[in-house]
């Protein structure tokens, strides 16, 4: 599992990450939630160790990811960033083989070559696998990347703000693929995401923060009403119970 314990993080005299201790249960999709500047990309990046926190510690299965190895712990953790931006002319085969370097350091195996079709196949890409990356929409890009991340095949997925520039129907095959994900494959997902409603429908956990502290982890169930949501977002809700789920409205 991942656990971080006390982890802070500040730029300067900012606090970004604030004395926050989480425990991520196995095999489930939980949710970072928060306003703009919640610190939730910034904890994302500590869990990943592409920031460095501070204070605190994080471990992943029993034990401290300052101990892993670049290589081991790309076999165990995969995250996307919210930017991504290669300056290379690739194709969508091309960079969803990058999410096999942990493993075979640039000489792909049948094995290999096995998880890029199945992760192709999983984002429905095999059509435009072919294309290079500058010919895609913004969110078939973004889609190529998602498939990047599922042919590294690792039980933990970070993802930051997984459905940029994605439209609603896509956002939709996105957060499916993720449960899939989850439920057939037990993939441990953290993702940050804005949209409530979506976290609210895919999430199994859902964790708020609010000024760099982490201020409410529950299940879905027992973060999604009006008063702990005013609490994160400052704003009114009602809850709308549809099909058993809970959706959030808070235009009025």
């Amino acid at each position: 599992m991942i656990k971080t314990t006390n982890i802070s993080k500040q730029y300067g005299d900012k606090i970004v990450v604030d004395n926050v201790t989480i425990e991520i249960p196995k095999g489930k999709i939980t949710s970072l939630i928060g306003s703009n500047g919640a610190g939730k990309s910034t904890l994302l990046g500590t869990i990943a160790r592409i920031i460095n926190a501070n204070h605190g510690e994080i471990i992943i299965n029993e034990k401290n990811i300052t101990d892993y190895k670049n290589r081991i712990l790309a076999q165990e953790l995969s995250i996307l960033k919210q930017m991504n931006h290669l300056d290379l002319k690739l194709t969508v085969k091309e960079l969803v083989s990058f999410g096999r370097f942990p493993y075979s350091q640039g000489r792909l195996t049948e094995v290999d070559h096995l998880k890029i079709k199945e992760a192709i196949a999983f984002l429905n890409l095999t059509e435009l696998e072919n294309n290079y990356l500058e010919e895609l929409s913004g969110g078939q890009q973004q889609r190529a990347f998602l498939a990047m991340v599922v042919a590294q095949d690792t039980d933990y997925i970070l993802l930051d703000e997984p459905l940029n520039n994605l439209d609603m129907r896509h956002s939709v095959q996105i957060m499916k693929t993720l449960k899939d994900l989850s439920v057939t494959k037990n993939k441990t997902i953290v993702m940050v995401i804005h949209d409530i409603n979506f976290a609210s429908y895919y999430s199994d956990y859902i964790a708020a923060m609010k000024q760099g502290k982490l201020i409410h982890f529950n299940t879905t169930k027992n973060i999604i009403n009006p008063k702990i949501l005013k609490e994160i977002y400052d704003i009114d809700f009602e809850i709308i119970e549809s099909n058993n789920k809970l959706i959030c409205n808070y235009y009025n």
